[in-house]
Order: structure tokens, then sequence, then C-alpha cells
């Protein structure tokens, strides 16, 4: 990931499922009290939360409708971007074949995790959260963190350089 510079426009999407178990809800409420904070120290321009449900069909009416096509539009967005990163959102976007006892029809759902991430540079996605790279798992809790401190910029201790006074 690129480093931030002051002159980047960054906004965050927070994406919440809704009628989470309280489990959820809590961690929910505090991925939404760090964002409001990067907001509040101006951090971040900006953050947006979008509610989803527990999943949603490609092939059906409700895919059609402004809702489903945003949701539809940025998941694959955020493959689009896990394949240009070398990285996974499998485990968090899974696909499920499920046949209709009424028409005989399968249907393909897409699972939506209880919660997701996406970073954007001005117009530019960055990074999505959660995600997969091999066996490490990298969650929206790991992102703000490493958000965090890019933020901070260096510590106080990176940024005295001790440099050799030349004797004459």
């Amino acid at each position: 990931m690129e480093a931030t510079t002051n002159s980047d426009s960054i906004r965050l999407e927070l994406y919440v499922r809704t009628l989470s178990p309280s489990g959820a809800r809590a961690r929910q409420e505090a991925v939404l009290e760090r964002l409001q904070r990067l907001e509040d120290e101006g951090h971040i321009d900006d953050f947006y939360v979008k509610v989803w449900g527990k999943q949603i069909d490609p092939t059906t009416r409700a895919a059609d409708t402004d809702q489903g096509q945003f949701i539809l539009n940025r998941i694959a967005e955020f493959k689009q971007w896990a394949l240009a990163e070398n990285t996974t959102l499998e485990s968090f976007y899974q696909t499920h074949e499920q046949s209709s006892s009424i028409t005989g029809e399968d249907h393909t759902k897409i699972v939506l995790p209880k919660m997701g991430l996406a970073e954007y540079h001005g117009s530019e996605l960055e990074q999505v959260a959660p995600c997969t790279t091999g066996d490490d798992v990298y969650s929206i809790t790991d992102h703000l963190d490493e958000l965090e401190r890019r933020l901070a910029g260096p510590s106080a201790a990176e940024q005295a350089t001790v440099s050799p006074v030349a004797e004459e």
C-alpha cells in the first residue's frame, strides 16, 4: 500500500449487516467510534456507512434496484482490487448455489460479511478489509490500526536523525 500524503483525500466506507447478533453489533459500534474519531481529528475527510443484508442474489429483481446495483458494483470493484493486489475476499464474500423447491431453478447467492471496510484515496480504491493473503487474514481492526499509524506520521524518534559532526 502506498504512503498517504496530506494532499490525498481519504474516504472510508463501512458496510454493516443488518440484524447482526449483539457481539457483532458491539464490534460495529467500536469501528464506528474509531471512524468518527479519525474524522473529528481531521485524519480522514469523510466516512460513509452503508447497511446491507445477509446476502444478495444477483438474478432477482431486488438486485436490479439502485441498492442492489450499488452492492453488486461494490463487490465487483472489491474483487477487482483483490485480484490486482494478489489477495482474496472469497472467505468473506462467499457464493452459494441454492435450488428453488418451487421453480426447480438454481440461484447463486452472495453472502455478505457482517462488516466490511473500503478505503478510497480520491476515487481510487486503496484497501478492502477483511481480506486474506495466503494464510494471513487482514481484519478491519488491523486496517484501522495501520491507518492510524500511517496518519500519525513518523514518531519523534524516527524524525530525529543523528548525523555525525565532522571534525576538522
